[in-house]
């Protein structure tokens, strides 16, 4: 426990001086956010430096490597980073061009599969084709077919994640919940349920990888609370679902995504909804998809809404261990 708070500390604190020195530079460079136009309430924020993903990508990287090292996690992290270039290259492009669509939408899910095909081929291999059960200490083992369906948690996550990535702070304190409550979830597991697919040294350093993370987000969120100072863009949405995804899938808790990350879900199903009920009926399920923006144009804050989704993902952590218990 002493060396998990020692991680996540310093993890924050790098997180924040690297932002002090990176942000001037961001301005600098007039690396701004292009904002989209019909998003009324979000005017004002055109301009805002974007890339901010590299104020605690790259300190909680650094602080696993030095602090917990292991093959497996070290691949969640390789993951991890993998997705965080491809999000950079949107980004850049973004910045560069003076404009709100960076890769283009099959681009983007080529590069995305790619790393997650590999990631579903690595897990086979490595016989990690056990899934944890939720509400159960029982396992299954998908066997071949954890490929396919490790590929497609990838894609799904990353892109709920990038789609939550909407109001100031929303992403971040949500994906530090997530990470704390699975951290949690992995110890009580291994110590009470004896559910061990790994080495216990794995499970310690998967652990030891979401609370560097958690750590650099709360340092991170110091620039990114509302008023935001700077947004994690996609070059921090993309690799958070890549960390989260690979922490979970790599410590067999595939199945806890949907439950803990229920915002994250809610975020993917109401933008398909949307869409898919407009295209037939030409109207509209929610004011504005994704669901956080429907609330917002109900009247609700940007404060608010982030520390709702944030209490229910700890609260939905809860459950799930409860419920193990």
């Amino acid at each position: 426990m002493k060396k998990f708070f020692i991680v996540g500390i310093i993890s924050l604190t790098a997180s924040v001086i690297l932002g002090k020195i990176i942000l001037p530079f961001l301005r600098k460079l007039k690396a701004g956010q292009t904002v989209l136009k019909y998003v009324k309430t979000h005017e004002n924020k055109n301009g805002t430096p974007t890339m901010g993903g590299l104020f605690f990508i790259i300190p909680s990287v650094i602080c696993y490597f030095i602090f917990g090292q292991t093959r497996i996690a070290s691949v969640c992290a390789t993951i991890g980073l993998a997705f965080m270039v491809v999000g950079f290259l949107d980004d850049f492009i973004k910045v560069k061009f003076k404009r709100n669509e960076g890769l283009k939408a099959y681009q983007k899910i080529l590069f995305q599969g790619a790393i997650a095909v590999v990631a579903g081929v690595f897990a086979y291999i490595n016989g990690i084709t056990f899934f944890n059960l939720p509400f159960t200490d029982l396992t299954v083992n998908l066997g071949l077919f954890t490929v396919p369906i490790v590929a497609l948690i990838f894609i799904a996550i990353t892109n709920c994640v990038n789609l939550t990535d909407g109001l100031d702070g929303l992403a971040g304190s949500v994906s530090v919940v997530y990470l704390i409550a699975i951290s949690i979830l992995i110890s009580f597991q291994t110590r009470y349920l004896n559910i061990n697919v790994l080495r216990e040294e794995e499970y310690e350093s998967l652990q030891i990888l979401s609370i560097s993370l958690a750590g650099g987000i709360l340092g991170f969120l110091i620039f990114n609370v509302s008023p935001a100072k700077v947004f994690m863009g996609d070059t921090g949405s993309l690799s958070l679902g890549g960390f989260i995804g690979a922490i979970s899938i790599f410590s067999s808790n595939s199945f806890f995504i949907p439950l803990i990350g229920i915002t994250f879900v809610l975020s993917g199903i109401s933008v398909i909804m949307q869409v898919a009920y407009y295209k037939r009926t030409k109207k509209r399920i929610f004011l504005m998809a994704p669901l956080h923006h429907h609330f917002q144009l109900k009247g609700y804050s940007e404060c608010e809404i982030s520390y709702c989704y944030a209490l229910i993902t700890a609260v939905m952590g809860c459950v799930s261990l409860l419920c193990l218990s």
